[in-house]
């Protein structure tokens, strides 16, 4: 069974030879004077180009590059090494208010419990045997896939924030279906289907995919390393609770409860998005760091 993920791994592997050096990596390098700058500079010029795509005019890629070039150089001229503390002040805090919100409202508005639990969940919907529920499972699997695939997509052309709060209601709408269900309607099944389907649906085109896309890039450059440790740790911690509090928290307060609970918490997220998280479509990291610094 596990066998069926090589081939997939090993697709995964022989892509890697395909993708370009990173842009900021190779400007990095350039700063600390590891090699030739007009060297590295053009490097960057070349593989920014060519992940941006042809639409990306280069005079524009080439201001880019020059200006994150001149930024890295001045940071590392103007400022010593980075400290621990330095994560918990101005733009960095902030940064890490948004960063760390999301991934933790990522995580308990119910994720882990939902995909987890998807076949236990469809179970005790009414599907009586566990094939039929795992099968339906495994569907939802493949939905995941397809709706990542959208997110993928749409997320430079619709921007982060739109699909963030689209998702995020809808999820809160699945998780107000699953309410219903367990406490009016267990007869009819496919109520929790169509819950888990929206639910999958809408997470994917929103916290699954964008939550990771922002975290990667609202942090400052000086304190990134820290503060995406930070951002993870709290994404770990917060994955491992929710997973083994769902059982417990079912038995103790049964399936209604408990997803009232997530509902109640999706409400919550809804209204940090809306009212917390910027747009960083099209924005460079210095860009996004100068929006955070004057928000």
């Amino acid at each position: 069974m596990y066998g069926i993920a090589a081939p997939i791994a090993l697709i995964m592997g022989i892509g890697m030879w395909w993708l370009p050096p990173s842009p900021r990596w190779l400007l990095l390098s350039a700063a600390q004077g590891k090699a030739s700058v007009d060297a590295l500079r053009h490097e960057a010029i070349s593989a920014l180009s060519r992940l941006r795509g042809s639409q990306i005019n280069r005079t524009a890629v080439e201001s880019e590059v020059n200006e994150s070039l001149i930024s890295l150089q001045l940071d590392r001229e103007g400022q010593g090494k980075p400290t621990f503390s330095e994560v918990f002040q101005g733009s960095s805090l902030r940064a890490l208010r948004i960063g760390a919100g999301l991934v933790l409202f990522q995580q308990i508005t119910g994720q882990p419990s939902v995909l987890y639990y998807a076949a236990s969940i469809l179970q005790s919907a009414g599907f009586s045997a566990a094939s039929d529920a795992t099968r339906l499972s495994v569907f939802l699997g493949i939905f995941k896939l397809l709706m990542t695939s959208v997110a993928v997509f749409k997320v430079d052309q619709l921007g982060r924030r739109p699909l963030l709060i689209v998702g995020i209601s809808g999820i809160v709408l699945s998780l107000f279906l699953l309410v219903t269900h367990y406490s009016f309607s267990q007869g009819y099944p496919i109520l929790a289907v169509i819950s888990l389907l929206l639910y999958v649906g809408c997470y994917q085109v929103s916290f699954g995919p964008i939550s990771w896309l922002m975290v990667s890039e609202i942090f400052p450059l000086r304190t990134r390393a820290r503060a995406l440790s930070i951002a993870v740790l709290v994404n770990f911690a917060s994955n491992a609770i929710v997973t083994f509090s769902f059982a417990p928290i079912q038995d103790l307060l049964g399936a209604a409860s408990t997803f009232s609970c997530f509902l109640v918490v999706g409400l919550v997220s809804l209204f940090f998005v809306i009212y917390y998280v910027p747009e960083t479509k099209g924005l460079s990291l210095e860009e996004i760091e100068s929006k955070l610094l004057n928000n």
